[in-house]
């Protein structure tokens, strides 16, 4: 079969991406345009922002990808687009691009879950993973346990119940007046703290279940953070260490559970938060006490991107699993 090209678009957030992979494996190019610097005097993504700031980037984004490649239009296979979950204003530009780019070129249109393409991530480095595996999916969206029987098979098993991962880092982060994102600015006050200062709760570790709440624990440390303001004890990088070692213990304990149960031979870590440097070194100690490989992107790959849409498509591709024109974005998660 001859090589396969295809365009990955990317808007389900406040990242504007746009890719070009080979075989679902090869990354021609790459390209993001954050808009972390326009989002940050809010503490956070302003929905309405992200989505005008899209529809300014979207086709300077694709044309700088295909110009990183070295490739005209005509020379793609396919369209691929995130259509789901995210924000639906977001969602709505990328799509729209999408269908009219492939319409234009009469090349078939992908859709693609934005979750399916975090996981796919850890496939465009690594070419060993075994099967069965369980997937921690954690970013500012999403908090989630998949099992996966083979490449092609997901199965949510268990995912919060309130706040995601990563919104929870935002939120404290933005109490704390560390700034936004939340997850590196944490971690970053967290490498000059005391995990053990303060005492907060691990919600949800008490049960069998793969659940998260991550809710709790972000109000916990607001208050803890108020009385030690009281007493003069407060210190932000005490506070920032103890709050990233609570999620992290909780985010660890309840995958590699989960990987015991169904019998895992392969742990993958995808999202944002898969990013941050001590839950990647929680996992890889206690996956080393395991009969675990423990797989994660690069960090460029952990936040979002277009390659991984470009890169998951290419099942959907040799499948013939193409989308209509009609097809829509949808802020829930929909099926995997």
């Amino acid at each position: 079969m001859e090589d396969v090209l295809i365009l990955g678009i990317e808007t389900s957030c406040d990242e504007t991406a746009a890719a070009i992979v080979k075989n679902g494996q090869e990354i021609i190019s790459n390209v993001v345009n954050s808009q972390v610097p326009v989002h940050q005097q809010f503490g956070g993504v302003v929905p309405e922002v992200a989505s005008r700031k899209h529809i300014e980037n979207i086709a300077v984004v694709v044309d700088a990808a295909f110009q990183q490649a070295g490739l005209n239009y005509h020379d793609i296979d396919a369209v691929a687009v995130t259509n789901m979950p995210g924000l639906i204003g977001a969602l709505l530009v990328g799509v729209s691009f999408a269908k009219a780019f492939a319409y234009g070129i009469e090349r078939p249109l992908i859709a693609v879950n934005h979750l399916r393409g975090h996981i796919y991530a850890n496939f465009l480095e690594h070419n060993n993973i075994e099967f069965p595996a369980v997937c921690l999916v954690v970013s500012g969206g999403h908090s989630s346990i998949l099992w996966m029987p083979d490449d092609d098979t997901l199965e949510v098993i268990g995912e919060t119940r309130d706040d995601a991962a990563g919104e929870a880092f935002d939120k404290v982060a933005r109490f704390l007046g560390l700034g936004y994102p939340g997850g590196p600015a944490v971690q970053k006050a967290a490498a000059q703290g005391d995990p053990n200062k303060v005492v907060l709760p691990r919600v949800f570790l008490d049960r069998s279940d793969y659940e998260f709440s991550f809710s709790g624990l972000k109000t916990a440390a607001m208050n803890e953070w108020k009385k030690a303001e009281k007493r003069g004890t407060a210190t932000v990088y005490d506070m920032a260490a103890s709050f990233q070692a609570a999620l992290v213990d909780v985010l660890a304990e309840k995958t590699i559970r989960a990987a015991r149960q169904y019998r895992a031979k392969s742990i993958l870590l995808a999202g944002g938060v898969a990013a941050n440097t001590a839950l990647r070194l929680q996992l890889k100690q206690r996956s080393q006490e395991q009969p675990f490989s423990l797989y994660y992107p690069s960090l460029s790959l952990c936040t979002d991107n277009a390659a991984m849409i470009a890169g998951s498509a290419y099942a959907s591709f040799i499948k013939g699993y193409f989308a209509p024109l009609t097809l829509n974005a949808q802020p829930g998660q929909g099926s995997l």
